[in-house]
């Protein structure tokens, strides 16, 4: 079996076409967030949780990617995401295909072949892997705002090793002729006793501080493109899930030419369940 079947479908977001073509068309026709740029975007930051949550907002950012209906379609689109600690080792599936609403998204293979030679991967498969929707939920709108490209999807921890897989990933690209996307999947901080994180206490005044400075100060970081700066601040304040992710996404993005970042926007899961437990979320759109 060559094919990894989705592990959140029918859960955190629709498990069939119509049901996933039917919320994009609500997000796209929303204008909360930028969802398109005057620039040429090659990178983008977004948040994972269900689509429910957070889905407009990396709905937003992809089809900033995506940009107009005649814009160049990459080959490949690079996508980094998975719930790591600092010491823990990256991971990818190098081969196979990933399954979506819209059809089967192939990895691209030859790219992930040189990868596995300068870094020390755990190999995963499309019958075993870590559940993780991190990655699971941006492969429904990938499928739909391009044309099946190639995809290469890997798990990095918050460490020099994300900022050097991305740096990585540029150059292979470069040297292929390998046009690309790229994207980081972190959602910001989590709060609340759920998640054993309350400085603030509760209440209202929590969720605004988690606004207005915590996971402000983070994307402050993302939109400076400071990779280093994303980890350190995820790790000592808590306020991104992934900063790995953040980090190899912004060092591809360099690496691939983005000069450039602007704010796509941000919301939390408290707008939509205001509560002592929330989690923030921001996108970011990187461009050349």
């Amino acid at each position: 079996m060559r094919t990894r079947i989705p592990s959140f479908a029918g859960s955190w977001y629709p498990a069939d076409q119509a049901g996933c073509e039917s919320m994009i068309k609500e997000f796209l026709a929303s204008d909360r967030f930028v969802s398109s740029t005057d620039r040429e975007a090659v990178a983008g930051i977004v948040p994972h949780a269900g689509w429910f949550f957070s889905g407009e907002l990396a709905c937003s950012v992809i089809a900033a990617l995506r940009g107009e209906k005649d814009s160049p379609q990459p080959d490949v689109v690079v996508l980094f995401g998975m719930h790591l600690p600092p010491g823990d080792r990256p991971r990818i599936m190098p081969e196979g295909a990933f399954q979506t609403p819209f059809g089967d998204l192939d990895v691209a293979e030859d790219l992930c072949a040189p990868l596995l030679k300068e870094f020390d991967f755990i190999i995963e498969s499309a019958t075993r892997f870590t559940p993780d929707n991190t990655i699971e939920l941006q492969l429904p709108f990938i499928a739909y705002f391009f044309d099946h490209p190639a995809v290469i999807a890997i798990g990095v921890p918050p460490s020099q090793t994300a900022i050097d897989i991305g740096k990585r990933v540029a150059q292979l690209a470069n040297e292929t002729g390998t046009s690309i996307k790229i994207i980081g999947s972190t959602d910001l901080t989590h709060y609340g006793p759920n998640y054993g994180f309350t400085p603030m206490g509760r209440g209202r005044q929590a969720f605004e501080w988690v606004r207005a400075e915590n996971d402000r100060k983070i994307i402050e970081k993302m939109l400076a493109m400071d990779p280093e700066g994303v980890i350190s601040q995820g790790l000592s304040l808590h306020n991104a899930c992934c900063p790995g992710a953040a980090a190899a996404a912004i060092s591809a993005a360099k690496g691939w030419g983005a000069q450039k970042s602007e704010f796509s926007g941000y919301s939390s899961s408290y707008e939509k369940a205001p509560g002592d437990s929330f989690v923030g979320y921001g996108g970011i759109i990187m461009t050349r």
